[in-house]
């Protein structure tokens, strides 16, 4: 062949030859990129790459590899008509390089030598569609001027025979001969099936054929066509452990992440044939182009594959990356409870932040929330394992609790509030965690700063198996707090009947009384509960018991309206007309808040409804003085109107009190009720007076405009000689002034 070295020097081997001199004689690299990408030579991913460097010399050596690894037809057209036309001087230089080797190499059809020669000779154009897709539609064809000689053209068109070209295209494939691919390729579908279902892209990226894959894709090669197991041709490649083609194929625009029918992704299948090279690259261009995304590492967190969690962080795969909602892997992997791929995460230092404590909350599994204690990196504050606890403690998260006490948390803390995790407990009623706490050796004696117990607390919660436990452990029945409450005033005040029962059967002391005096009864009886009165009464409760006010159980429930309760305790025997430490009876106290129903009860009991108090006052007194309209028709009704002018201590009238506190229908009930409007009192005050002195503007009208019987006294003196008018006068207040006017021209003294 001669003396020059190259036996075959195509246009690969002249590059590799004057590297050093193309690589420091290219200086218009980026216009030298702009014709590769529009002869189909680079993809746009390609030169993206390539620009991106900002050496040149690196960037040329960079462009020079990427055409040395695409074969023998992509470094021709580098050199014709890319190189010419953006390095003219330069392409000359290789042209006699070239020349001088012609002389020494018999066959120039098929090398550069006889491919640069006849360029200048005006050959014969063949024009080929490089960037023509399987369907021949839809996309723009981009033509690229291909120039052969007569000879060379000859050879094309003569010596692949169609009947053997698929063989060809196969072999050509599958051995990287791009060469003899391009000259076959427009004989077949470039996007066809093959007897395995792969198409050829399938086949070059198994065979790692780079140069074929960027070829296929200039011809219009799909990136997203499946086999029969519905791999695309990035999952060959990686499954093969083609490093350099799954690569090729992400850059171009493979989904990473397509799943198989196996639902497996080109990562799975790397993993799985130990593949790691290939793992990490894979790695290496997820990080590149999918920020933000669900990443290999979330899918194994979600499908709790440890072992592949395992290989992705090995080879690189971050730890606390975030999908698009801003979770983590281990967030999905705690979120599904996948404690295998969680203690991977873990170890490997992912971020524990707020978040995923709020799913392990939700979880409230004990092992997952100690996976993540023993792996956390970074301290806890005391104020955050207090918060941790007693925050599980409220949502009765017995699995959290267990957890964090199994680790060193203090059972027996206390919040800011002075309650330990068992008196929480037990007034949440959070029985699991009540159960824990218990088991965890917790102190069952801790109060509250106001000596409230457990016990209180479980009673004010109504929670009967919290104070099973508590009253099968030990504690006293009648264990008292602050004011001297046991467990069963609150549960009378609370209207427990089973946990009346429930304590008295462990020896509460049915009459026990608080530091005012009150017994159960009496709490259950002004709260109106009478589920809680008829199981103290069964129980023998004391009717007659007195609080320090001295009142029964029947005054509390006549003060506060609650006629069934009363009507419960008159059928047990209460005395109706017993008198407490200012003797009102329980119609006083009826009366005085208002309460129709409880009147009327009382009154069917055969209350008494004259009954004075330590005042003198009956209950028409105070009706009439606190307006209860009604109550007070009910008591003038009972009496026949015969009580309408009792008199207190003081000699006043209900119509006093009425005309005094400004009642005014209560004053037109009294007078309809046939009242003395002229009644004095002990200090000879009519209700005239009295209207004028508080200074009760509606009142003093009704009273002085009343023309049914007896009217008004507007001279009536009192006992410092004054009459309404001089009262009214000596007050200064507006509604004095008005009251003054009024009355001057009812006496004529003005118009």
């Amino acid at each position: 062949m001669g003396s020059t070295k190259f036996t075959n020097p195509y246009a690969i081997e002249v590059i590799r030859s004057r590297k050093k001199e193309l690589v420091g004689g290219i200086s218009n690299t980026d216009d030298l990129l702009d014709l590769l990408v529009s002869n189909g030579v680079f993809q746009p991913e390609s030169r993206i790459i390539v620009s991106g460097i900002t050496v040149k010399e690196e960037k040329n050596s960079r462009m020079l590899n990427i055409l040395e690894s695409q074969g023998e037809r992509a470094c021709r057209i580098f050199f014709y008509p890319c190189l010419k036309s953006a390095e003219p001087v330069l392409y000359q230089n290789m042209k006699t390089y070239v020349e001088k080797l012609n002389e020494n190499l018999k066959d120039t059809r098929r090398q550069l030598i006889g491919y640069l020669l006849e360029k200048d000779k005006g050959p014969v154009k063949i024009i080929q569609d490089t960037m023509k897709n399987d369907n021949s539609v839809k996309q723009k064809s981009k033509k690229t001027e291909m120039t052969y000689s007569v000879d060379e053209e000859k050879e094309l068109k003569t010596s692949v025979k169609p009947e053997d070209a698929s063989n060809v295209i196969l072999k050509a494939v599958t051995t990287g001969d791009v060469f003899s691919l391009q000259e076959v390729i427009n004989r077949t579908n470039v996007n066809s099936k093959h007897g395995s279902s792969d198409t050829l892209l399938h086949l070059a990226a198994e065979h790692g054929q780079l140069a074929v894959i960027n070829f296929l894709l200039s011809q219009g090669a799909k990136l997203d066509v499946r086999n029969d197991r519905g791999q695309t041709a990035l999952h060959r490649a990686s499954e093969m452990g083609q490093t350099a083609a799954s690569v090729a194929l992400i850059r171009a625009g493979a989904d990473i992440h397509a799943m198989d029918k196996a639902s497996k992704t080109p990562q799975h299948l790397a993993a799985q044939k130990g593949h790691e090279g290939t793992v990490r690259a894979l790695v290496v261009e997820e990080a590149k182009g999918f920020r933000n995304q669900t990443t290999f590492l979330h899918m194994a967190a979600m499908e709790d594959d440890a072992a592949l969690a395992e290989i992705l962080l090995r080879n690189g795969a971050s730890v606390d990356a975030r999908d698009p909602q801003r979770k983590t892997a281990l967030f999905h992997a705690i979120s599904r409870g996948n404690e295998k791929t969680a203690a991977v995460l873990l170890k490997a230092g992912a971020q524990v932040d707020s978040e995923i404590i709020e799913v392990v909350y939700k979880l409230n599994r004990k092992s997952m929330l100690s996976l993540i204690l023993r792996n956390i990196k970074t301290a806890i504050s005391q104020n955050e394992v207090k918060s941790a606890l007693f925050r599980a403690v409220q949502r009765n998260l017995d699995g959290i609790v267990a957890a964090l006490i199994d680790n060193g948390v203090d059972v027996n803390m206390r919040n800011d509030l002075g309650y330990t995790p068992l008196l929480l407990a037990a007034e949440m009623s959070s029985v699991e965690v009540f159960k824990v706490l218990v088991s965890r050796k917790a102190q069952l004696n801790k109060r509250l700063p106001n000596q409230t117990s457990a016990l209180h607390l479980a009673i004010r919660s109504g929670n009967m198996p919290i104070t099973e436990i508590l009253l099968e452990k030990g504690m006293d029945p009648n264990t008292t707090d602050a004011k001297e409450k046991t467990p069963l005033h609150l549960s009378a005040l609370h209207n427990q009947p089973a946990l009346i029962a429930l304590l008295l059967h462990k020896g509460a002391q049915i009459n026990a009384v608080t530091h005012d005096g009150l017994t159960p009864l009496h709490f259950a009886s002004q709260s109106g509960h009478t589920e809680a009165v008829a199981q103290l009464l069964e129980g023998k409760a004391d009717l007659n018991a007195r609080d320090r006010q001295s009142r029964l159980a029947l005054h509390w429930a006549a003060a506060q309206g609650k006629s069934e309760v009363m009507k419960l305790l008159l059928f047990a025997g209460s005395d109706i007309n017993a008198t407490e430490k200012e003797r009102k009876t329980s119609l006083h106290l009826a009366a005085m808040t208002g309460h129709t129903e409880a009147v009327l009860a009382l009154l069917a009991a055969k209350a008494k409804v004259g009954a004075r108090d330590m005042d003198g006052c009956s209950a028409l007194h105070y009706a009439a003085g606190n307006g209860h309209k009604r109550v007070a028709a009910v008591l003038l009704n009972a009496a026949r109107n015969k009580n309408v002018d009792e008199r207190n201590v003081w000699r006043r009238t209900p119509l006093h009190l009425a005309a005094e506190h400004g009642q005014e229908q209560l004053v037109n009930l009294l007078l309809e009720r046939r009242a003395k409007i002229n009644a004095i009192d002990n200090n000879k005050d009519t209700p005239l007076h009295c209207a004028c002195r508080t200074g009760h503007l509606g009142t003093v009208q009704r009273l002085v405009n009343w023309t049914q019987g007896e009217r008004a006294n507007l001279q009536a003196t009192n006992s410092v000689n004054k009459i309404p008018l001089q009262v009214a006068e000596a007050e200064g207040t507006p509604n004095h002034q008005s009251i003054a006017l009024l009355l001057k021209r009812k006496m004529f003294l003005i118009k």
